[in-house]
């Protein structure tokens, strides 16, 4: 079992315990820190036994009538996910309407935690100050003050920790599971928190709060049997433990789909479309990781376009529709074409099986291909049955096009030489080919109707490229070039002149070469 599926089983396993369990500890820190503002600012304010027993007797029956009705609510909205949750997780069939209804629920989870811990919190400061004022009326002007700052601090601090713990238990333990098809924040009718709403909470809960109530101490009555500079030390070191525990949560919901997103940029940029972020979020950092997720989705989807398109129009083909507007359109370009053909096809394959005639052709295409496109810059333009066509020097005005393809042909020839040593070993028939190669003007793109579009290369060049290759017959020479090759290609071969051919479609007699190569 991979991690993947380890973290999914423990997810179907405890995702709603875990997220049932997440207002658990913000209700114990704002316990603790109202009960430590209790004991060292309220109780000292309260001067009488009587005030002293009311304030006892109502923290008694307030926590016994309203923490069961909180909890009761709490566990009723989980326990509305838990049908649809294990469905969900055994993937079976589930009502669209009662999912929806759901994912909204789910999504609004933290804002209904948060609404029960404030009601509970904030609705201690009638019901504290107004059991006091059956005893004593007036209070203290100093705790009319104090209280309520005990139960807004505490209830600032329950309230911002159980938003957050829920949010984060939710997202990773329910949305996985509601989410798995369906982007979050994409879900209409429901409001989720921003970036800046979240620093806000954040200041509150983790700054301003103890920050606060650390000064207004300075102004409360406290017992004497306090010290007061271990006091300032505690109040200190519970600040500090507020603002750690709220930034660790708040490094989980901003810093990681940050860290995630980042990396995900790094790996696209190195030409890794196999990146998934899988984050189901429904607040503004889901819609970016979303749509960022989108995005490489289109991106894989057109690398796979351009690779299997480059399988079928050749890879420098596919290069140069796709940098251009593939409409119907051309360009004359100064290029070198090459028609390569295989002699004695048609009696090869009246004697071969098809499967042999087939392995054959694969064999030659694949080792005069790489030839051409791998090695010498050029584009395999067409198949033309049992040979092809190429052209060299498209888009690029800088390169010796014509030395290419004349390097090109020569290698082409030592490959089919060693091709031909191993039909020997099968006991087949050599293979034998000619070439032929012209260089000059010709349009270049996109040629052909709205429906159906080629792009190739079209002119009187590649017309005397192909009757090059015809004269290969005749002269019994495998490689001819014309005198416009021979001009360009350089020092870096030799040529041997042979007489002047008549070719269809050009006055007079035209100059050829034939290329020297070993072999």
């Amino acid at each position: 079992m991979d991690t993947a599926e380890k973290i999914t089983r423990t997810r179907e396993r405890y995702g709603l315990l875990i997220t049932a369990l997440a207002p658990v500890v913000p209700q114990i820190l704002g316990s603790a820190f109202n009960i430590w503002y209790n004991t060292t600012v309220i109780q000292p304010l309260l001067v009488s036994p009587a005030l002293k027993q009311r304030f006892f007797e109502t923290v008694v029956v307030y926590n016994f009538v309203v923490y069961p009705i909180g909890i009761f609510l709490w566990l009723s909205r989980i326990f509305s996910f838990r049908d649809l949750f294990h469905r969900l997780c055994a993937r079976s069939s589930v009502d669209s309407s009662s999912l929806m209804t759901a994912r909204r629920r789910l999504i609004h989870l933290p804002w209904f935690a948060a609404a029960i811990c404030g009601t509970a919190w904030f609705l201690c400061i009638p019901v504290f100050i107004g059991a006091l004022l059956h005893v004593q009326n007036p209070l203290d002007p100093r705790l009319l003050m104090h209280l309520p700052i005990s139960f807004c601090v505490s209830g600032f601090i329950a309230v911002t920790h159980s938003f957050f713990l829920v949010e984060l238990a939710s997202y990773w333990g329910l949305f996985p599971i509601f989410f798995r098809d369906e982007r979050a924040d994409l879900i209409p009718g429901v409001f989720t928190l921003s970036l800046r709403g979240r620093g806000i909470l954040w200041a509150i809960s983790a700054s301003i709060c103890p920050i606060a109530s650390l000064l207004l101490l300075m102004f409360a009555p406290r017992s004497p049997t306090i010290n007061t500079e271990w006091f300032a030390v505690f109040v200190g070191v519970v600040g500090i433990a507020f603002g750690i525990f709220t930034a660790l949560m708040m490094s989980w919901l901003v810093a990681k789909p940050i860290d995630q997103l980042s990396a995900a940029a790094d790996a696209v940029a190195r030409g890794r479309f196999d990146v998934d972020l899988g984050v189901a979020r429904a607040d503004e950092f889901g819609r970016l990781l979303g749509e960022f997720d989108n995005m490489v989705r289109e991106l894989r989807d057109k690398e796979k376009l351009r690779q299997t398109f480059g399988l079928h129009v050749g890879k420098r083909a596919a290069e140069q529709i796709l940098a251009h507007d593939p409409g119907l359109s051309g360009v004359e370009e100064e290029i070198t074409v090459m028609f390569v053909d295989m002699r004695s096809w048609t009696a090869r394959t009246s004697v071969s099986a098809p499967s042999d005639v087939v392995e054959v052709m694969n064999d030659f295409f694949r080792v005069t291909v790489r030839v051409v496109e791998e090695k010498h810059r050029g584009m395999v333009n067409k198949y033309l049955g049992d040979g092809f066509m190429a052209i060299f020097g498209v888009g690029d005005f800088r390169s010796n096009h014509a030395g290419d393809a004349v390097a090109a042909g020569r290698e082409i020839l030592f490959a089919v030489r060693q091709l031909n040593d191993e039909l020997a070993a099968k006991g087949r028939a050599p293979i034998q080919i000619g070439i032929g190669i012209h260089s000059g003007p010709a349009i270049v793109g996109s040629i052909g109707s709205p429906q159906r579009l080629e792009f190739t290369a079209i002119g009187n060049t590649v017309n005397i490229a192909s009757r090059m290759q015809g004269l290969t017959k005749t002269t019994g020479r495998p490689l001819l070039v014309t005198a416009a090759v021979r001009d360009r290609s350089g020092d870096s071969f030799s040529f041997e002149e042979l007489p002047p051919q008549e070719v269809r479609g050009i006055d007079g007699r035209l100059a050829i070469f034939a290329v020297q190569y070993e072999g």
